[in-house]
């Protein structure tokens, strides 16, 4: 078992302020893998402190960006020796596949640090531009302390696409992971040492909601970066915008994938498993909305009735294993409740259902949903497991009628034999991240949702202005 007694705080590991451990539970073996310390409000206020110390006198924030890139070069670099064990290390926190962890959580996050080391090379903090009655000066500050809040579905993606950037900027942060997936927060600690970042800059305390909230309302944090459901979204919202600070909120999804007519429905298939089951179907941008047209309605269910059960359902450490657990228990039955739900309201299970696959750990069975509609719960409501609900439309304007009708606008795909037609497709769809016969998310383009799926953007240079403050010096003579 990984037991870890300390906190990391000001570069240091320290000890709590409180007594309390959050004990890191197997989804596949429900044994207990591991146990950190629970992070109190007073553990809160000492890495507040501690960051706020960092950037008000330490070196970071008046290093060049040349010079902050250079460091977090080197973070990538150890991050890239130790990518192995830090997939290996979700996969055991979280029940995430060994294959997607190899695939997409540890290199995901290597990638957003490579990027922005490369980006920082050549980044200006000023800019001169021609004014009216002389030369004005755009200068490029970072905004401050950062609060990083983050989920447990990938949490070493989601970390890094704050970290990076606020890290590029010049700010201090201090990350609360959440309390499923503390572990892999540790070991990116023990990089963030190596690497030689200075004391301060940041700060891991794990954490239950409400030292979270503390963190969130904290006078000295200057702007909370947030991951995690639209409702806590809504919460940290409201407290930002009291005490009007920077705020940048990735959230929900109900993503829908419009499967045109010309589709070759055995390579969409392919990509469609991993688009719209990835992580176990525990992510914000899976397409769990499958949109078929009713001439070829059977045919596209069928299909995705396939897909599913093609996919090997086991120990997520198994590097054959398709679909794994989901991250507690409260998630199987939060997930079981929409299965039923899903049958309650007329739709029909083609496959899977309320039968569990496993005996042990907390496994649901894939679920393919036809005649299903839009305006059931199981097509409006982000359901967070491997659910997907194969709807009909009558034609391509029904179709973006249907995919726009949601209030989350995160991410959506179409399929098509006709990639300029698709192109046409995805720029009518009001989403954040679009694909055309795929789902691709990229360390240099931003990332992030209309609508009720969040505020502001993260990754690319988009992201990196979310942390810096930009100010206007004008100047005569």
């Amino acid at each position: 078992m990984r037991q870890h007694d300390t906190l990391f705080i000001g570069g240091e590991w320290v000890a709590p302020a409180g007594t309390g451990v959050i004990d890191v539970i197997s989804p596949h073996t429900e044994e207990v893998v591991g146990r950190v310390p629970d992070g109190t409000p007073a553990d809160m206020d000492r890495a507040v402190a501690a960051a706020r110390e960092a950037f008000d006198h330490g070196p970071w924030p008046r290093m060049t960006f040349a010079e902050r890139a250079a460091v977090i070069g080197r973070l990538a670099d150890i991050y890239a020796a130790k990518q192995g064990e830090m997939a290996a290390l979700i996969t055991e926190e979280m029940g995430s596949p060994i294959t997607f962890s190899n695939l997409a959580q540890a290199p995901q996050p290597l990638g957003m640090l490579q990027f922005y080391a490369e980006y920082g090379k050549t980044f200006e903090q000023e800019e001169e531009r021609p004014g009216l009655f002389g030369p004005t000066t755009v200068r490029r500050e970072p905004v401050g302390v950062v609060a990083a809040i983050v989920p447990w579905n990938v949490p070493q993606f989601v970390s890094m696409t704050k970290i990076a950037p606020a890290l590029l900027a010049g700010c201090t942060i201090v990350l609360k992971p959440a309390p499923e997936t503390p572990l892999d927060s540790y070991l990116f600690a023990e990089m963030v040492t190596e690497a030689g970042i200075p004391a301060g800059v940041l700060n891991i305390v794990p954490a239950g909601r409400e030292a979270g909230e503390h963190l969130v309302s904290h006078p000295d944090v200057d702007k909370v970066a947030f991951t995690g459901s639209t409702a806590a979204g809504r919460r940290i919202a409201a407290i930002c915008g009291e005490q009007l600070k920077r705020v940048s909120l990735e959230l929900g999804g109900k993503s829908a994938a419009i499967i045109l007519d010309d589709a070759d429905l055995p390579s969409s298939m392919g990509m469609l498993a991993i688009a719209s089951l990835m992580n176990n179907g525990q992510a914000c941008v899976a397409q769990t909305r499958i949109l078929a047209s009713r001439n070829r309605y059977d045919e596209v269910v069928e299909a995705v009735a396939a897909m599913v059960s093609s996919q090997p359902v086991g120990d997520p450490a198994d590097p054959a294993t398709g679909i794994g657990p989901l991250v507690a228990k409260r998630q199987q039955e939060r997930v079981e409740g929409y299965i039923k739900i899903g049958m309650d309201e007329g739709a029909k299970v083609v496959v899977g259902g309320l039968s569990r696959p496993m005996d042990r750990g907390w496994y649901v069975a894939p679920t393919v949903f036809a005649g299903a509609t839009n305006e059931m719960r199981i097509a409006r409501e982000e359901i967070f497991g491997p659910v997907l609900a194969v709807i009909p439309y009558e034609d391509e304007a029904d179709a973006l009628r249907i995919a726009n009708d949601s209030e989350y606008g995160l991410c959506g795909t179409v399929w098509t034999a006709d990639t300029d037609h698709g192109m046409d497709i995805a720029r009518q769809v009001r989403t954040g991240t679009y694909g055309v016969n795929c789902l691709m998310l990229e360390a240099n383009v931003p990332f992030g949702g209309y609508k009720a799926s969040g505020l502001g953007r993260e990754l690319g240079p988009e992201g990196l202005s979310s942390y810096l403050e930009y100010k206007t010096i004008a100047r005569l003579g």
